[in-house]
């Protein structure tokens, strides 16, 4: 089972995961993204100066939480001024931050999906294992002993015809 099988198996198994995931993370953009965004990005325009220059001004904090109660109040009001002209780079950056979190996330949960082994999800006691008919060289299709649907232990056969049932033992 090379890389690409294994890949395809990962996202098979977590598919649903990921698309409630991914619907998730949409909703994050707008509910606590957008105000965050919008809220510092105020805050900067009110205060004439950036977190990042003074991040011990007591005016540009003041004007960020009070622009974070607004915005969260109302979380549509927040993602229009992110949408304008001073304000949507800030928003666009938040957003690349956001998803390249999200995807580092899904990676992690793509990779602890990859199969163990190649025969991760093939029943046991199976007749998958074998390709071809080629189980029919040991095993009957008509008659004998059932051991899966299909495929009969002949009692008609030379050797050894012994079987072990071994099944799961339920208790409540």
């Amino acid at each position: 089972m090379g890389f690409f099988e294994k890949l395809k198996s990962a996202i098979k198994k977590i598919k649903t995961k990921l698309i409630t995931y991914y619907i998730i993370v949409f909703i994050l953009l707008i509910e606590p993204i957008a105000p965050l965004s919008a809220s510092i990005k105020g805050a900067e325009i009110a205060a004439g100066t950036t977190f990042t220059q003074n991040p011990f001004d007591a005016t540009l904090w003041q004007a960020l939480f009070v622009n974070m109660g607004n915005y969260l109040v109302t979380p549509l009001s927040a993602l229009k001024r992110c949408l304008q002209a001073d304000y949507i780079g800030s928003y666009f950056n938040s957003i690349k931050a956001a998803l390249m979190l999200s995807v580092l996330f899904a990676l992690v949960g793509i990779a602890k999906a990859f199969p163990k082994h190649e025969y991760q999800d093939i029943e046991n006691g199976s007749s998958d294992w074998s390709e071809n008919g080629e189980q029919y060289k040991v095993l009957s299709k008509n008659k004998g002993i059932v051991l899966a649907e299909k495929n009969y232990l002949p009692v008609d056969k030379r050797g050894n015809v012994n079987v072990l049932v071994v099944r799961r033992f339920w208790c409540w």
